[in-house]
């Protein structure tokens, strides 16, 4: 949800972040980088976004709830035959477990799951069982892709996800999308960073396809985007590398 709403309140900053990046992009050629624009918006002298540290995933961690879809190992210590690997949530938020059936785990810790399913084993079919729970893949780890792209939704990261993996998970571009005009939305340390990205660079090889991070929105700009803002594209040569700007706080 957290990541939704972060799609919804970034919509109404994607124009004006794309309006100054392709200002100082054409300005770029005489030497001259612009400043200013929308309010809060300010120009970051660096050539990528900064990479999340572990404080940043701690600031906003909850304990981890499990949900649908998501993967689960599960250990019963000194049995081999309830050891159950890679178990998925179904959309109900449910699993089945030998001897006991179905248990509910949704809404769930896996310390939680694992303490339920301690009780329904205790007394019935072991007598004293220890229950591990780990979790294997989630949905919480995702990407947000919206705008111009095949797929718009949510995705979750497996392995290394990069921009151009990204696109190609949502199943690449549209008719209209702007491949010029790709923004990713990063909040670090209590800052909203975009980053403006000309991605017929990136696969010319101009310049590195970048890793994505959980909690990161991808926005694939669009015709309408370019018509409102036809004379700066006009003039704007290629991007070389990713426009970064501070949004401010959020």
């Amino acid at each position: 949800m957290k990541v939704i709403r972060q799609m919804f309140n970034l919509d109404r900053k994607v124009a004006c972040v794309i309006a100054v990046a392709l200002a100082c992009s054409a300005c770029a050629t005489d030497g001259v980088v612009p400043h200013g624009g929308a309010s809060g918006l300010t120009m970051v002298d660096s050539g990528s976004l900064p990479v999340p540290s572990s404080a940043d995933f701690a600031a906003s961690a909850t304990p981890f709830i499990v949900g649908p879809y998501d993967v689960l190992d599960i250990d019963v210590y000194g049995n081999e035959d309830l050891r159950m690997q890679q178990i998925q949530v179904d959309a109900g938020g449910r699993i089945t477990f030998p001897l006991i059936g179905t248990v509910e785990v949704a809404g769930n810790t896996p310390r939680q799951i694992a303490q339920n399913i301690e009780q329904m084993l205790r007394g019935r079919f072991l007598r004293n069982p220890q229950v591990t729970v780990n979790l294997r893949e989630t949905a919480s780890q995702v990407v947000a892709i919206s705008g111009e792209i095949k797929r718009p939704g949510i995705y979750p990261i497996v392995g290394d996800m990069t921009l151009l993996k990204a696109i190609a998970r949502a199943e690449g571009w549209t008719e209209f999308s702007q491949k010029r005009e790709v923004l990713v939305f990063r909040k670090v340390g209590g800052l909203q960073y975009a980053a403006l990205y000309d991605v017929k660079a990136i696969e010319r090889g101009q310049y590195a396809d970048p890793e994505l991070f959980a909690n990161d929105t991808v926005v694939v700009g669009d015709s309408q985007a370019r018509r409102n803002l036809k004379d700066i594209f006009t003039v704007a040569p290629p991007l070389l590398g990713p426009l970064i700007f501070l949004l401010g706080n959020n």
